[in-house]
């Protein structure tokens, strides 16, 4: 299957499996993608994805551009009909991490950037390199790497598709943790179990004030945080967190 999927204690664990073709894209890469997503927004078991590529030399290298099919029809029709064909799926209140083990290239960076967390193992790269093929990293390359890190350094990465390293995106802040390739799957497990074993709506939310507070004048994030925060107070894993904190109890959340 170009696309495995593993749910485990509460995680989804989603392995692009074309390592052959250094986990680039093909059309049915991405139709097992949108399913796969859907799954993940819906399942009330799934608390949080992790993502990452079969072996130790590609996250994801985009498009496989020997696969991809030619237009039948206008960009204008197909673009109004159908949006992109990838991320809007992953837009969810529930965290996804990326697990970056190798290149992260093109339409691959753009992936991880839509994720909510990034780690990396020490051989990564990372780089938007259309322009070398005379096209533009138009899934979200162009808004979100500026966002993501130093204004200068996502110039000069967009503008002459250069790639940094796994230290340069360390240091840059496009990834939180960089470690040894054998010991990424053990870390992104160790953070997806910690975030699986808070309570569900509790980090829903967090990640959704976090998100839409990005766009908002601060006195209107804090006051949109409250909001969240009142929505919270009477669930009953509030009661539960409480209660197992006075017993001295690891809480069970059930996500109600």
């Amino acid at each position: 299957m170009p696309v495995m999927l593993e749910v485990k204690n509460h995680v989804a664990y989603i392995t692009l499996n074309r390592p052959e073709a250094m986990n680039s894209l093909d059309p049915e890469s991405i139709a097992d993608l949108a399913e796969i997503w859907t799954r993940v927004r819906t399942d009330p078991d799934i608390r949080v994805a992790v993502l990452t590529g079969a072996g130790e030399k590609s996250f994801c290298t985009g498009t496989d551009m020997k696969k991809a099919p030619p237009p039948t029809e206008c960009m204008a029709a197909t673009y109004l009909r159908e949006g992109q064909p990838l991320l809007p799926h992953m837009k969810m209140w529930k965290p996804i991490i990326a697990a970056i083990n190798g290149y992260a290239v093109g339409g691959g960076l753009e992936i991880a950037l839509a994720c909510d967390m990034r780690i990396a193992s020490s051989n990564a790269k990372f780089g938007l390199t259309e322009v070398k093929v005379a096209s533009l990293a138009g899934l979200n390359g162009t808004q979100a790497l500026p966002r993501s890190v130093p204004q200068a350094v996502a110039m000069k990465m967009l503008l002459t598709g250069e790639m940094i390293s796994a230290e340069e995106a360390l240091r840059y802040g496009l990834v939180s943790d960089v470690v040894e390739p054998s010991a990424l799957a053990d870390l992104a497990r160790t953070y997806a179990e910690k975030i699986a074993s808070a309570a569900p709506l509790s980090v829903q939310a967090t990640k959704q004030a976090a998100v839409l507070g990005k766009d908002m004048p601060l006195e209107h994030g804090i006051l949109y945080s409250h909001l969240l925060w009142g929505v919270l107070r009477d669930t009953e894993d509030r009661k539960e967190g409480f209660k197992a904190f006075g017993e001295r109890r690891t809480p069970e959340f059930r996500g109600a």
